[in-house]
């Protein structure tokens, strides 16, 4: 269900996976510009796409896993 990705679990997971590991794929791709303050704009969107994948990512399994809870519970096998 759509519904499902903002439920608060939800959105706490993703968010807490995205601020890991988008900061470690940050930190391993960037880390000169970062740490001269550097960035060009494509560098930032770069950035900005390394923590929007893993938030995506996460959200999905975790919505799967709910879907896949209800259809057990729907259909339980005998």
């Amino acid at each position: 269900m759509a519904s499902d990705i903002f439920l608060r679990p939800v959105v706490l997971t993703a968010t807490k996976v995205a601020i890991v590991v988008g900061t470690i794929l940050a930190l391993i791709n960037h880390a000169p510009a970062l740490l001269a303050l550097e960035l060009s704009r494509q560098q930032i969107l770069q950035i900005a796409l390394t923590y929007l994948v893993p938030y995506c990512v996460s959200t999905y399994s975790s919505v799967k896993v709910l879907q896949n809870q209800i259809a057990r519970t729907d259909h339980p096998q005998a």
